[in-house]
């Protein structure tokens, strides 16, 4: 097992990094100092996992809330269906929350953590790459709505992530794949040499070989804690966690939530960055290439559905957390491994990569 720290203070948290995790509590459930333990699932999760769960929590009270599966089930009404429990339940103040399933459930059992009784402590036990390397660290909790992804939520720390890569065994090769688009992410932004290494051991991510698989999340989850415990509310560093998510939130939202997995739509989005800060003189055609070639052979897209058209993709940007009093601002890339803080940029040059894309 391998253990990283988000350092935050007293908010400070561990990353447990191992395989079968699930199956022993002696990482993970001293750190439920309670009786009452809500354990927030979903329909595909629930038969694969959580009855191990469950069974190492024997001296709680347990309850549980299982969920339709698919991003188009985080909204207000999914976490308005867990308040319904906990309040049937009489969970109290010190109750705790489990998060068990992908960066759906993460971000909403922690939205729900957040808001019942002004917050209750909860856990991470992230079942997908995607998950494991990004959306349950940090502390960036939400639910969807019609007009805009996550633009309902609030910073929430967990009390630790327990990512058990036997639980990757049970992924689809497709939301593999939406994994290592943020695995990819980490060496675009800020580690250079890990975007070399995937570059090199593409083909053994894709077969799942276990020592690569445990190397890339640790070493993307080392990546996230150093930006969480730099800058916890992303006023500054942490937004270039964001590369590709403006134009991937776009996507999104306009071909309705769950048509387009969240890692496909940020691989597209990150193709996009990627030209736009080759016309600004940043980026060779060269460099947009080795980005595109090493997304395509993670079997991810690298540009929109062409029913997205470049008016749209304006219009559903214009409903972006980045954006400062309407002028659309973007993160891009200095070079691979250097990323720019939000900008501003030229409508010309954005309409013109819309339009290139859309051609694609």
């Amino acid at each position: 097992m391998r253990i990283l720290t988000v350092t935050l203070g007293e908010r400070s948290y561990p990353i447990y990094i191992g395989k079968d995790l699930l199956r022993s509590s002696e990482a993970w459930v001293r750190h439920i100092d309670a009786t009452q333990v809500m354990i927030v699932t979903n329909e595909t999760v629930a038969p694969l996992y959580l009855d191990a769960v469950v069974r190492q929590l024997r001296d709680k009270r347990v309850a549980t809330v299982i969920l339709p599966d698919g991003e188009e089930y985080k909204t207000i009404d999914s976490a308005m269906a867990v308040f319904d429990e906990l309040l049937r339940w009489k969970f109290s103040r010190s109750a705790h929350l489990i998060a068990l399933g992908g960066g759906v459930i993460g971000d909403l059992a922690g939205f729900a953590a957040a808001c019942y009784q002004r917050g209750v402590p909860f856990l991470q036990i992230p079942t997908s790459l995607l998950a494991q390397v990004d959306s349950s660290v940090g502390g960036k909790t939400a639910v969807n709505h019609p007009r805009g992804k996550n633009m309902i939520g609030a910073f929430y720390q967990p009390k630790c992530v327990i990512a058990d890569t036997a639980t990757l065994d049970t992924l689809p090769d497709r939301e593999l794949s939406a994994g290592l688009a943020e695995v990819i992410k980490y060496g675009l932004i800020r580690d250079p040499e890990f975007f070399d290494w995937m570059e090199e051991h593409m083909d053994a991510l894709l077969r799942r070989e276990p020592e690569a698989l445990t190397y890339a999340i640790e070493r993307s989850c080392r990546n996230k804690a150093e930006v969480v415990a730099a800058d916890e509310r992303e006023a500054g560093e942490r937004a270039t966690l964001n590369l590709g998510h403006t134009f991937g939130h776009a996507v999104e939202t306009g071909m309705g939530y769950g048509r387009v997995l969240h890692g496909e739509a940020v691989a597209i989005g990150m193709c996009q960055a990627a030209d736009l800060s080759r016309r600004l003189g940043w980026l060779s055609a060269a460099d947009v290439d080795r980005i595109a070639t090493l997304l395509k052979r993670a079997r991810l897209p690298v540009a929109p559905p062409p029913s997205l058209s470049a008016e749209r993709y304006l219009e559903l940007m214009a409903v972006d957390k980045k954006n400062v009093e309407g002028q659309l601002r973007f993160i891009l890339l200095e070079r691979i491994g250097k990323a720019t803080l939000p900008r501003p940029v030229d409508v010309g040059r954005l309409t013109a990569t819309l339009e290139e894309y859309g051609r694609v």
